[in-house]
């Protein structure tokens, strides 16, 4: 009987311990899973239609999640984890019952050593041994009398408490086992529909949305360089390279053209000299005459 008590209160004590740990697992374990939640709805905003799609529709599957998490965590709360604390009561309550068991049973037995005292005393007073007898034999009956009223209260005590054991034990487990089927069994529905939803997600549409984007911006780049770099017909210009050769030619061919100047007009001089000298060499035999 004692060791019944005994047992139920420290291994139902250790339930109580380690459920109510796993329910505050539980809750944690939810938490992080809101804040995942966040993180790819703001993740999802930086990406293509596709995959920003898929991931909201996936933060959508989580959260979902999470709310069944958070009626599992209720539910383990009011239907196990409680029922284990109030067990703490119940045991204190048998415990006195059997102190109160053992303090009837330990009077009883001091009622017949008493007994068995005075009869092996000698009879010289056999009057007041008599006496003494009847008194303790009294006692004796009447302890014998609480002990018997006193056992059978305590083996239905005893016995109510096993019985009202058992049926808890098989319920708050059914009930653990339960609350735990329905969560996993909503948990395998979500999850299955965001696995289809993350198969079906067009990554080639994404990647082509991409490469466009990055063809737009490096096509305009390249674009403006081509444009800064063609030769306008209304405006003419060459690159300072050509500009530079340009220039020389110029200047050389200035310099050729003065060369030609300057030859030419040496040229006429000399001719116009050598007319002169002509001229008047003609002249002056006719002088003469």
């Amino acid at each position: 009987m004692d060791s019944t008590v005994t047992n139920a209160e420290k291994h139902f004590g250790q339930f109580c311990s380690l459920l109510a740990a796993y329910t505050r697992k539980t809750a944690r374990l939810r938490d992080t899973a809101d804040r995942l939640v966040l993180q790819l709805i703001d993740f999802a905003s930086t990406e293509g239609p596709e995959m920003r799609a898929t991931l909201r529709d996936l933060a959508e599957d989580l959260a979902k999640v999470q709310d069944y998490r958070q009626a599992q965590v209720e539910r383990l709360e009011v239907k196990v984890v409680n029922p284990l604390k109030l067990y703490g009561a119940q045991i204190k309550q048998t415990r006195a019952e059997i102190k109160k068991f053992k303090r009837v049973r330990n009077n009883e037995i001091k009622q017949l050593e008493k007994l068995e005292k005075l009869r092996q005393k000698s009879p010289w007073d056999r009057q007041m041994i008599h006496l003494s007898q009847s008194q303790a034999e009294t006692s004796v009956q009447k302890a014998l009398g609480d002990t018997g009223r006193t056992t059978h209260q305590l083996e239905e005590t005893v016995d109510a408490f096993q019985m009202q054991k058992l049926k808890d034990l098989q319920k708050m487990f059914s009930d653990f086992v339960t609350i735990e089927l329905v969560f996993h069994a909503k948990a395998v529905e979500v999850y299955s529909s965001a696995f289809q939803t993350l198969g079906g997600c067009d990554l080639e549409r994404d990647l082509e949305d991409f490469r466009a984007k990055m063809r737009g911006v490096y096509g305009r780049y390249d674009t403006r360089l081509l444009t800064d770099t063609t030769p306008s017909a209304a405006v003419p210009w060459s690159l300072p390279g050509q500009s530079a050769q340009n220039t020389i030619r110029s200047q050389r061919k200035e310099e050729e053209v003065s060369e030609d100047d300057s030859a030419a007009e040496d040229l006429e001089e000399s001719l116009g000299g050598w007319g002169r000298r002509s001229t008047n060499r003609t002249r002056a035999p006719q002088s003469e005459n």
